[in-house]
């Protein structure tokens, strides 16, 4: 299994100008939830020029599609063509785990949780747009697992804190 490094798994995308937001457990832990997670999840933008960027980063990160049945993943044709008909997509990378959704639960994708993304400081010249808490929560509401109803407490009351 592959060390999980999100900062540096987000430098990449950065250095590859991907636009996308940072969505799900990462989003939550930047917004200052104490709820561990073991992936990155993003929301990217769905554009020909964005999904280049993407494809490029992908590649440069080894990604292959993460499944039970191979701990090193299913390798597949990274390009615009391929990520333009995907709607999710559930990776590994030489960094950890990485969730691609073109459209959250809940959501209207990329443009949608732009609107209220929050800009994060990660340090080193690392700034990223992280999907507000509230729609973190909204999502996690629609999907409707298992796990998202069990760290729908935690987050709803982390929402009251920093609004009040």
């Amino acid at each position: 299994m592959v060390a999980f490094q999100p900062e540096e798994l987000l430098r990449r995308l950065e250095a590859h100008r991907v636009r996308y937001v940072v969505i799900g457990g990462v989003g939550a832990t930047l917004h200052g939830s104490p709820l561990v997670t073991r992936d990155a999840d993003i929301c990217p933008a769905a554009d020909a020029a964005n999904l280049a960027s993407l494809a490029a980063a992908l590649q440069d990160l080894s990604a292959r599609i993460r499944t039970p049945h191979s701990a090193e993943g299913i390798p597949f044709t990274c390009n615009v063509a391929f990520l333009a008909e995907a709607s999710l997509l559930n990776l590994t990378t030489r960094l950890g785990d990485l969730d691609i959704a073109f459209e959250p639960a809940g959501t209207g994708g990329y443009v949608d949780l732009a609107a209220r993304a929050v800009r994060f400081d990660l340090g080193e010249g690392l700034e990223v747009a992280v999907a507000s808490l509230a729609d973190i929560i909204r999502s996690k509401e629609a999907a409707d697992r298992p796990k998202d109803r069990a760290a729908l407490p935690t987050l709803r009351l982390l929402l009251e804190r920093l609004k009040g």
